[in-house]
């Protein structure tokens, strides 16, 4: 153990010399003699019994064993570092300013009460929240925090973590089902008048996945189109046709009566919701706190209810909390 406990120690100055490309200058910034520096580097050699660095008077270079060794050390005492940095966090209340940018509807219905709260919870934390449909440059624009709904493009130098799943559901108001019927499967629709969601001459279409096949995608007769799915909501109430729309928007409205799902025997649409922030070494606590509250609540705020097709399975909250993940873009 005690043999053990002295290579630990030697490892930070073995990748101390590698890094500063010698044990002189590793000695200066470390403010040990050079000699010590090189005897610890003696010392893990003979621990592994492998030969690390290839040594002259002037430089260092790592062998081929030397190299996989040190790209474990460095990790390792990165890992090392960011623990510590965490650790001290813990001991800190949470300050500073938070700056997220998410979606204008999602952002109002889900994601900001999720934050409110948090900053409820830590008097010294600051919100700073941006409602906006349009894809912001987190690292331009300064935003500590990002939400996007759906698939994501590479983004050199961010972090991206899934904090929730949306489901997409085919409803319309009582009055409109009474008078034109429910549709029972897709090919219904054709005889429907469906109220679209479209932006910049585009109209997204429906889209449904296949249980062994290619998900199909149509696009129902409209003559309604709207680039707000608040307003399709509305339009939707007001008896004007069906709409597509995620679970979390039409809530109130299905356990209020004025909207019915239909076509619940097709599986529902489902996307993701990620968070994205730049990547860092050491993560302010204050976005680790919000990733987490955001990862922990969003599921809940985005599940469907069993009037929407799929009721939510018991322990569903906590699984949505746990199937997160963390990547480089």
């Amino acid at each position: 153990m005690i043999e053990q406990g002295e290579m630990l120690a030697d490892i930070p100055l073995f990748v101390a010399a590698v890094e500063a490309g010698g044990f002189a200058p590793a000695a200066v910034r470390l403010n040990l003699s050079r000699s010590a520096v090189g005897k610890a580097v003696a010392r893990l050699e003979a621990r592994l019994g492998a030969k690390l660095l290839h040594r002259t008077t002037r430089t260092i270079a790592l062998t081929e064993d030397g190299q996989v060794f040190f790209e474990h050390c460095r990790r390792g005492l990165g890992e090392l570092q960011a623990g510590r940095a965490m650790l001290d966090a813990g001991r800190r209340e949470v300050s500073g300013r938070l700056r997220v940018s998410m979606p204008v509807l999602f952002g109002r219905q889900c994601v900001a009460p999720v934050l409110i709260r948090l900053a409820s919870a830590h008097p010294r934390l600051e919100l700073d929240l941006n409602f906006s449909d349009r894809l912001v440059d987190l690292l331009e624009d300064g935003f500590d925090l990002v939400l996007r709904n759906g698939p994501l493009q590479p983004w050199p130098g961010l972090m991206v973590r899934r904090v929730a799943h949306q489901h997409m559901r085919v409803c319309a108001a009582p009055s409109y089902l009474d008078a034109m019927g429910a549709p029972r499967v897709l090919a219904d629709l054709e005889r429907h008048q469906a109220i679209l969601y479209g932006r910049a001459g585009r109209v997204l279409g429906w889209r449904f996945p296949g249980e062994a096949k290619p998900a199909t995608e149509t696009t129902p007769p409209s003559r309604l189109r709207f680039d707000d799915l608040g307003v399709i909501r509305d339009a939707a109430v007001a008896g004007h046709g069906l709409a597509w729309l995620p679970c979390w928007l039409i809530r109130p409205e299905l356990l209020a009566g004025r909207l019915v799902t239909v076509l619940e025997d097709l599986p529902s649409h489902v996307f993701d919701t990620h968070a994205l922030w730049p990547q860092t070494a050491h993560l302010p606590l204050r976005v680790r706190l919000a990733l987490d509250a955001l990862a922990s609540e969003l599921p809940e705020a985005t599940s469907p209810v069993s009037l929407c097709g799929d009721a939510p399975e018991p322990g569903r909250r906590a699984e949505g909390a746990a199937a997160t993940e963390e990547v480089r873009s």
